[in-house]
């Protein structure tokens, strides 16, 4: 229940809801308007407590957009909040994505139709756990180098071209023009990263020339006086909301963050409300309880402060947009797992038969009163077995089948990922050089992140290739290669995995690939080649007969032997020599028996996987936690359905995988 004060306070501000909408009807005036006034959001003319959480279109189908809007609907929510991730609508410089995932349009206009208000977070820079804090990274390739979210020319030029895209369109959509927009956030807890306000106001007098003067503008920053004295814009009549650590007292921070607005513009608004944490390969799953949970978030709710959930639903990185940090180094990286479920009320796959949604419903209902919106039905899963995958081919056999060869770059030293043109994915370099004695030291000071080396003799071209081992961003390890018995020089192929750029922090300029010179026995090598990898050409592959499905049957476990305890540092303990693609085909009888499922990969090493050509995300089982991938059921189809599996070191010995119905956060060296 709410404080006296809090009751004392509500008064007051109903009596003035009255008189303000006494006024307007007196002056024939419309009332749709949002705005803050006496340290309270308002709303029409009555006073406005936003009860939000973010839900983000990027990471769900679109097919399952108005699932999980409805979701969030029902658990008490009144208002959504999203990133808009630049990466995801300019992929290349002018080039524009609005379609499908990146149709926010129609996503709005859907929060909409369902009576829910929006809160949007333009960026430019999102964090988010999204590659690169959302930024493209061709921005990467520019000369000189640019300086991200700061007042740099050069940068501002290109956020510009980007919001006189963006804005237009979110423009007719805003609250006051009819659409659901109340709020627009102007970029992403800047003041845990600098303290460049001249970039900060250039950013709102942009947001001013295509949105106007009547939308609230907001910013986000950690509830503490640095973290407030950077990031908030209070000369310019922005919004100063906080985030804090879920179970501080909220209060003493939201007195805090009135000293950061203007008089009586304060409303009291945690706008990242943690329900769980994010979590990287080779940890435990993040997860908080859901009791206290729900209690922090009624200490907020219930004396009339607002407060938006993050995550109300988490969602999935599909393909290769998942994020990473680093820690005080760029070495000490650690990459995000595809699964976004973040532990939020909302799971991955739409499940609200959880504990934390139930608590967190029920403090939304106890403490605003608004009624309880029915559930929408649950969306079924299936398990539809065992499938038995066929090796395709081996990568080196039809790695040029993969590879533009007018997008083959040649240089005297390697090249960065985005200079190539590969921004996602994978880079095969290339070179050679004379072994001399029986084993040479190999050097890569500066990998991003993961390198697989291969040697053959030169001769032998693609054939015969000798694994060598891994060269990792974190361990940054020499490696021992065997002198091979050549009548030619020897070849060294070298594959690296971007496994997500950093989106948070100093080392936010990430750059992909190999990042200094390639030393054998302290000699620097020259003239490489670099193959930019499109798994798009996967059609190029060699096709072969269905393979039957295996329906009653428990997927196979391996056992990892090795040092478990290093975890990242010292996992070398991989099966297979070189990387392979593998396919395999599963048959749903009709329309009616599409569903949601999970593939599992217990036993499996490293790589990604593909449905139906969809790229739904990197499996990593041996360092865990997560073992099995989402497919929403959109993505499948009756009839014949194909699974292609580009697996790094091997397949588990049955070469199976497992479509299950539940999620699986139990893989890993320790499990």
């Amino acid at each position: 229940m709410a404080s006296a004060g809090g009751f004392g306070r509500l008064s007051l501000l109903l009596a003035l809801s009255l008189c303000s909408a006494l006024s307007s009807t007196v002056r024939g005036e419309a009332s749709r308007r949002f705005w803050i006034e006496d340290d309270a959001f308002w709303k029409d003319g009555a006073p406005f407590q936003i009860v939000g959480g973010d839900v983000h279109y990027f990471r769900i189908v679109p097919e399952y957009w108005k699932d999980r809007l409805l979701r969030a609907k029902a658990l008490g929510l009144n208002t959504i909040q999203t990133y808009v991730p630049w990466n995801l609508h300019e992929p290349e410089p002018q080039s524009w994505e609005f379609k499908g995932f990146a149709d926010i349009e129609s996503y709005l206009r859907l929060a909409q139709e369902l009576e829910m208000l929006v809160m949007l977070r333009v960026g430019p820079y999102i964090c988010g756990e999204w590659d690169l804090g959302g930024f493209p990274p061709w921005l990467l390739t520019i000369e000189p180098a640019i300086k991200l979210r700061s007042s740099d020319s050069t940068y501002l030029s290109l956020v510009e071209r980007w919001w006189r895209v963006l804005l237009p369109k979110v423009a007719p959509l805003l609250y006051e023009n009819g659409g659901p927009i109340i709020m627009v956030q102007i970029e992403n807890e800047f003041g845990s990263f600098g303290d460049d306000k001249n970039y900060l106001h250039y950013l709102v007098q942009l947001a001013r020339r295509y949105l106007g003067n009547d939308i609230v503008l907001y910013t986000t920053d950690g509830g503490t006086t640095n973290t407030l004295r950077n990031g908030a814009i209070l000369q310019d009549d922005v919004f100063a909301a906080v985030d804090f650590s879920t179970g501080d007292d909220p209060w003493p921070i939201f007195r805090l963050q009135k000293k950061y607005n203007l008089p009586g513009k304060s409303a009291p608004l945690s706008a990242e409300f943690y329900t769980g944490w994010l979590t990287h390969w080779g940890e435990s799953i993040a997860t908080t309880d859901a009791s206290s949970t729900a209690k922090a978030l009624k200490s907020i709710l219930c004396r009339n402060g607002s407060a938006v959930l993050y995550m109300a639903h988490g969602g999935t990185n599909f393909g290769f947009y998942n994020g990473a940090n680093t820690g005080q180094t760029e070495f000490e990286y650690k990459a995000d797992l595809t699964s976004y479920d973040y532990d939020a009320p909302i799971k991955e796959h739409g499940d609200v038969h959880n504990p934390k949604y139930r608590a967190l419903r029920r403090v939304i209902h106890e403490c605003t009163g608004t009624p309880l919106h029915p559930l929408p039905a649950d969306i079924e899963r299936a398990s539809y077995g065992l499938v038995k995958l066929q090796k395709v081919a081996s990568f080196f056999d039809i790695f040029d089948k993969l590879c533009d060869p007018l997008k083959v770059a040649v240089s005297e030293q390697p090249l960065s990922m985005e200079l190539t043109g590969q921004m996602f994915g994978f880079l095969l370099y290339v070179s050679e050089y004379q072994g001399k004695g029986p084993y040479s030291i190999l050097s890569i000071p500066k990998v991003h992140d993961r390198a697989q080396v291969f040697v053959a003799c030169s001769l032998d071209g693609v054939r015969n290739q000798r694994y060598a081992g891994v060269i990792e961003r974190w361990s940054s390890k020499t490696l021992q290669i065997p002198t091979l018995n050549c009548s030619s020089n020897i070849r060294i192929s070298i594959l690296v995995e971007n496994m997500g750029r950093v989106n948070y922090g100093p080392y936010i300029f990430d750059q992909k690939g190999i990042l200094s010179t390639v030393e054998i026995d302290g000699v620097t090598l020259h003239h490489w080649r670099m193959y930019p990898l499109s798994f798009d050409l996967l059609d190029n592959i060699p096709k072969f007969q269905p393979i039957q499905q295996i329906t009653d049957a428990r997927a196979s476990k391996v056992s990892i032997h090795g040092d478990s305890r290093n975890k990242l540092r010292d996992l070398s303990f991989y099966l297979n020599e070189e990387p392979e693609f593998y396919e395999g085909h599963f048959h749903i009888d009709s329309n009616s028996t599409i569903k949601d499922t999970f593939i599992s990969f217990r036993g499996w090493n490293k790589g990604v996987a593909f449905v139906n050509n969809f790229n739904i995300g990197r499996f990593w089982p041996v360092m865990g936690p997560q073992c099995a991938l989402y497919v929403p059921a959109p993505i499948l189809r009756s009839g014949d359905n194909i699974v292609v599996v580009f697996e790094l070191h091997g397949p588990n010995p049955e070469r199976t995988i497992n479509l299950v119905e539940d999620p699986d956060f139990t893989c890993g060296p320790n499990r």
